[in-house]
């Protein structure tokens, strides 16, 4: 399939109807120093919200920045829900989410490309409770043997984006929010081993 070249008239249309769609109510959602995850890249903090011309049209923007990644993000506050952008879940919903981890995890029949195709697409919700899905069922021996080079990858990512919202939520360090989930992990693996560490 041929890809057609981004035009300026493309960028214009784009602007425009990204400005057409600005809603006074949509601005008041979020807020300088929020804690927000956007689902591509994981918990960062909002630097600004503010009006901003580009390609001659005024938009409301949302600056986001990632520590991790040291990337700073402008959403159109416009489409702010639209991409997923969304503050962080509740205690509640990251206990739903460690319960998940304690579950057994699920083995499917499909083949790994179908299911990385999968777990990419959960890991990409943003959301809790499928990352811990992904977390679980990716889970390999305590000491990573028992999985591909691309299985570990798409572990560690979920591992890291539960891992980012939990330390915001219950503002530890991410490196202490790491050891919890893997804990958690390890003391499921004995509980259905029947022994524990």
């Amino acid at each position: 399939m041929a890809t057609r070249p981004i035009t300026a008239a493309m960028v214009t249309a784009a602007a425009r109807a990204t400005a057409a769609k600005i809603k006074p109510k949509d601005a008041h959602t979020f807020h300088k120093g929020d804690a927000v995850v956007y689902p591509a890249h994981g918990v960062g903090v909002i630097e600004s919200v503010g009006s901003e011309e580009i390609a001659g049209y005024r938009l409301n923007l949302i600056h986001i920045s990632f520590e991790d990644s040291q990337m700073t993000l402008r959403v159109p506050v416009a489409q702010a829900h639209t991409v997923g952008l969304r503050k962080l879940v509740s205690r509640e919903t990251l206990a739903a989410a460690l319960a998940i981890l304690r579950g057994r995890p699920r083995t499917s029949r499909l083949m790994w490309a179908k299911r990385s195709q999968e777990y990419l697409a959960k890991i990409n919700t943003g959301e809790p409770g499928a990352l811990a899905e992904v977390i679980r069922d990716l889970q390999s021996a305590g000491d990573g043997s028992n999985s591909s080079f691309s299985q570990r990858n798409l572990f560690e990512l979920a591992l890291e984006r539960l891992a980012g919202e939990l330390a915001a939520v219950r503002r530890i360090a991410r490196q202490d929010a790491i050891e919890l989930l893997n804990r958690t992990l390890a003391n499921a693996r004995a509980d259905s081993a029947g022994t524990h560490p």
